[in-house]
């Protein structure tokens, strides 16, 4: 898929370095429980090639189209743990530092809500952060999410600043 900026596209294994480098980068992975190892990084693509093979969709490859660059990921994955409105499918996201700021996470974001109701037929999709992930809800709230609850998360060590999460909707129109 592609957007002015973008292309979305499935993994290849010249993302694997650029995809740990991203996960071990203390500032992204702020709103996260822990840093990513390499392996870890790994397995997630293992995990995310197979939700493509499964159900057709997941969380394609951001490539900057203008410099070729890995920027990152946005897509669509199940989520079926324990919290409000779930099972459903999640839009999700996550940028190289020096791609935030300039629209790419609400841009891809966009291209992938399109997918999800015009292309994979979903009739709702969710997205959730910590509460205190300010950046992440506002690209919630710009693809014209809405809130729904609050809840802790039950994967997530209780009482610690990221236990509390947020999780917004959105219907297909």
């Amino acid at each position: 898929m592609e957007t002015k900026r973008l292309i979305m596209r499935r993994w290849r294994e010249a993302d694997r370095a650029p995809f740990a480098s991203m996960n071990a980068d203390p500032e992204v992975m702020e709103h996260f429980p822990s840093l990513l190892t390499p392996e870890q990084s790994d397995a997630m693509v293992d995990r995310i090639e197979r939700d493509f093979d499964t159900y057709g969709y997941g969380l394609w490859v951001l490539e900057e189209r203008e410099s070729g660059r890995f920027i990152g990921f946005t897509g669509l994955v199940l989520q079926s743990f324990d919290a409000p409105l779930l099972p459903a499918v999640e839009i999700g996201w996550r940028l190289t530092r020096p791609a935030w700021g300039h629209g790419y996470a609400t841009e891809a974001a966009r291209e992938a809500v399109r997918y999800a109701f015009d292309e994979a037929g979903l009739d709702e999709i969710v997205s959730m952060t910590a509460e205190r992930n300010t950046r992440s809800r506002a690209v919630m709230e710009r693809l014209g999410m809405t809130y729904a609850a609050g809840f802790d998360h039950p994967l997530v060590a209780r009482l610690t600043p990221l236990s509390r999460h947020v999780i917004y909707q959105l219907k297909r129109p």
